[in-house]
């Protein structure tokens, strides 16, 4: 059983390696065997077909989201929550670029994955918004009450389709873990003409480490 196991690991490993690397619609699970030194049907005894791995590898994704983003506490900094959100996000969107680069034709193939990822975005999207809600108590945004939700669903929009937006910009061009904390940047700047002024220059240190992460210039300018 523990074989078994590990053998199943593997391929969800092997899979996500080698749909960034090349690109989901490109990989086969013959290639995803060849890779590991398996025959396809040991690959079919774990996985009925791409889209099961599909399934698999997106509840793992799931799995580190729910663990790793945590809501604001009421001794936790709400600066300290949002650059948790933002490293976490953009981290797993590193880890499974090809997801968010194809996001629409994956999600059009599966049903039953897009209703699982519509479940998982409305989580998403609830605990971003109890972030705002922090910084908002705190005073480190000024942001009228009713557009809470509307600023979470942009920030949520930019994080879904910045990976998408920069294979359409340059599609010959490999995304690397610089062009995705560019989008973090992105993030940051809806932020700062809410920020209050008391909160600006912690949100000048924050645009500066994710400029330092996205091999860019730093900069003090608000």
């Amino acid at each position: 059983m523990e074989k078994k196991l590990r053998t199943k690991d593997k391929i969800v490993q092997a899979s996500i390696e080698l749909f960034n690397a090349q690109g989901e619609r490109q990989v086969t699970t013959n290639h995803i065997a060849a890779h590991l030194g398996i025959s396809p049907g040991n690959l079919y005894y774990h996985f009925r077909n791409k889209e099961d791995i599909l399934r698999h590898i997106f509840k793992e994704y799931t799995r580190l989201l729910e663990s790793r983003i945590q809501p604001p506490g009421d001794s936790t900094e709400a600066l300290d929550a949002l650059a948790n959100y933002l490293d976490v996000v953009f981290e797993l969107m590193w880890r499974f670029h090809f997801f968010y680069a194809n996001l629409p034709d994956i999600l059009a193939r599966d049903p039953a994955l897009h209703k699982e990822y519509q479940a998982v975005q409305e989580q998403v999207l609830a605990r971003v918004v109890r972030v705002l809600n922090a910084l908002r108590q705190a005073g480190v945004v000024e942001m009228p009450e009713q557009e809470i939700s509307e600023f979470a669903h942009t920030i949520k929009l930019v994080v879904t389709f910045w990976i998408s937006y920069l294979k359409t910009q340059a599609p010959e061009q490999t995304i690397d873990q610089a062009s995705v904390y560019q989008g973090v940047l992105k993030v940051l700047l809806l932020f700062k003409p809410y920020a209050s002024p008391a909160a600006m220059p912690r949100i000048l240190q924050l645009q500066q480490h994710y400029q330092r992460l996205a091999g860019l210039p730093t900069s003090m300018s608000v």
